[in-house]
């Protein structure tokens, strides 16, 4: 048995090849080809555009795929949530659908639109946002290069951002956000209740979300003399109560934490001045509550 899974090509593709990676799966892909290997002869996967992953989910044709909730939205797709990936091309904050008018524009707030004519790749999404602000106007597709097209062919625009450079270096200013979105993991429903590729599914969502849990976090291991244990649980951050051991024949103690990696730099030398030892810090691979 193979699960079919849809995964994002173009813009996501490596950020998604690398948390795959960090969950154990190792995808190759040769020049121009839609169906890369993976070291798990149970997958089979089909790289596509993010857009129409849900699509073809939806209708089966997937079992599974990765896409944002922006797309699953705007294809109307009745699917399955597996799981929240709180991951983006630059970033691991959602991405958002915005509207942006010219810098210049007299154009201030959502009502101001009425009447207008606005460019999106999110026609949908876009229109269901104004309906349910009462207002009419004119949406249109775009085909592409969206953020040039105001003021000069459209008054506004609905576009994703993740960290607004894009629409500022185009002198634009956002006047509202429609939606926050992450990439799902969404699973056709007939899929979803085949009980293999169910099991399926929650291995592969364990596992990425552990990888995503891992990411910006260190561990850190260290001796500690047993009179000074105190002192040191003073000084640490934790996801949850360190590890504490016994050293044999000793009365020190090992202490091992998972910490935030930006923590590290100020931690260190104070664990050094509290009396820590043989301080060694290293990365993880995926964190599993």
């Amino acid at each position: 048995m193979k699960l079919r899974l849809g995964l994002p090509k173009g813009s996501l593709q490596e950020a998604t090849f690398q948390l795959f990676k960090q969950a154990g799966y190792i995808i190759t892909v040769r020049s121009r080809s839609y169906f890369p290997a993976v070291n798990d002869p149970e997958l089979e996967v089909v790289l596509m555009r993010a857009q129409e992953i849900p699509r073809y989910v939806n209708e089966g044709v997937l079992d599974a795929g990765l896409s944002g909730l922006d797309w699953i939205m705007e294809n109307e797709a009745d699917v399955v949530e597996v799981a929240d990936l709180m991951y983006a091309k630059n970033t691991q904050n959602p991405i958002r659908v915005v509207i942006a008018v010219a810098n210049n524009s007299g154009i201030e707030k959502v009502s101001d639109l009425n009447g207008k004519r606005i460019a999106t790749e999110l026609v949908r999404v876009t229109q269901k946002y104004l309906k349910e602000n009462d207002v009419d106007a004119l949406v249109e597709y775009s085909y592409g290069a969206t953020e040039v097209k105001v003021p000069h062919l459209v008054d506004a625009i609905a576009d994703i951002t993740e960290t607004g450079s894009s629409l500022k270096a185009n002198n634009l200013r956002i006047i509202a956000t429609i939606l926050e979105s992450t990439t799902k993991l969404h699973a056709n429903r007939s899929s979803w209740n085949d009980p293999w590729k169910r099991e399926k599914l929650q291995s592969m969502s364990v596992l990425l979300q552990g990888a995503l849990r891992a990411r910006n976090r260190v561990g850190m291991k260290m001796n500690v003399p047993g009179d000074m244990l105190d002192t040191i649980l003073d000084v640490l951050p934790a996801m949850k109560q360190p590890t504490i051991s016994q050293l044999v024949h000793s009365d020190w103690v090992a202490v091992e934490v998972i910490l935030e990696e930006r923590q590290v730099r100020d931690l260190i030398p104070a664990l050094k001045r509290a009396g820590a030892q043989d301080i060694i810090e290293y990365p993880l691979t995926k964190v599993i509550p």
